[in-house]
């Protein structure tokens, strides 16, 4: 995992973010102008955050098309944010943001969420395989008696794991067969194992192609040999758990980017080193 010492080392200041992020998408301060043609040095704009071809004075912007394209906060600031974002593993609540960057809290609350929804795009949706563990779970709300009123002040989420491998989750409208058994299909590969518990919207997923195993958690079986979604609860246990203890609470209509923010992390686990990297190589 990179330090804090070796960020500043690789990133003092404006300057060596932007050149950085110059040599992850054109590879480099010389290259080939997009509009004349011509290969020369293209120059730093002290102004503004562009490039200026020597030939014919095209301008290069370096930040459109990523999260600080619409953004007056320092690029500095915004390579430090994602740095935290990436070195912690119960996530940095705004008002963190806010006490780190010196920042307003309108501005910091922003670039969380421009972050979150970069880390999305980053981790993208790999194709599970082999043993997979499908769960879902309620994030939220508060609990106002039993039955329907506690669902209806919580929000669905649905999981899925790769034995080993990587997860995939996100927010759902409801538990529903018609809801949950599209998800499987777009994103588990035919042919797979796929452990679930007894909930009967996974009744018929040996019809749609997969071997099929169930644990009754109802009945109080949480393992049968090696039958269980234990690793699909433990990530459940560590998402309420860090929002509880780093956000407080937080709302259904942004539960998403949160879920796709620790679905990141998680499936960098065995190789932290690249939590950063990634993100920096992705601008």
């Amino acid at each position: 995992m990179t330090t804090f010492y070796e960020f500043q080392r690789q990133f003092p200041d404006d300057e060596a973010c932007l050149k950085r992020i110059m040599v992850e998408r054109y590879g480099g301060t010389e290259l080939d102008c997009p509009k004349c043609g011509a290969h020369g040095k293209f120059y730093r704009l002290t102004r503004d955050r562009a490039y200026l071809c020597q030939h014919c004075k095209h301008h290069i912007y370096p930040c459109v098309g990523t999260p600080m394209e619409r953004s007056r906060t320092p690029v500095h600031k915004w390579f430090y944010a994602m740095f935290l974002f990436t070195n912690t593993r119960h996530g940095v609540s705004a008002k963190e943001l806010q006490r780190q960057l010196g920042v307003t809290y309108k501005t910091a609350w922003r670039m969380a969420h421009e972050i979150r929804k970069f880390m999305a795009d980053v981790d993208g949706e790999t194709p599970l395989g082999g043993v997979v563990e499908a769960d879902e779970t309620l994030v939220g709300g508060k609990v106002k008696g039993k039955g329907r009123g506690y669902r209806e002040n919580k929000t669905t989420v649905f999981g899925m794991i790769e034995r080993g491998g990587d997860l995939m989750a996100k927010v759902v409208p409801d538990v529903k067969r018609r809801t949950l058994e599209p998800i499987i299909r777009e994103n588990v590969e035919p042919g797979s194992t796929v452990h679930t518990d007894e909930l009967r919207s996974y009744l018929s997923l040996d019809r749609a192609g997969y071997e099929h195993e169930t644990v009754n958690h109802g009945a109080g079986e949480y393992v049968r040999e090696d039958c269980h979604v234990n690793a699909v609860e433990g990530f459940w246990a560590r998402l309420k758990l860090s929002i509880r203890g780093t956000h407080v609470h937080v709302s259904g209509k942004h539960l998403q980017k949160y879920v796709k923010e620790f679905e990141y992390r998680y499936n960098r686990r065995k190789r932290p080193e690249r939590m950063f990297g990634d993100l920096v190589a992705h601008l």
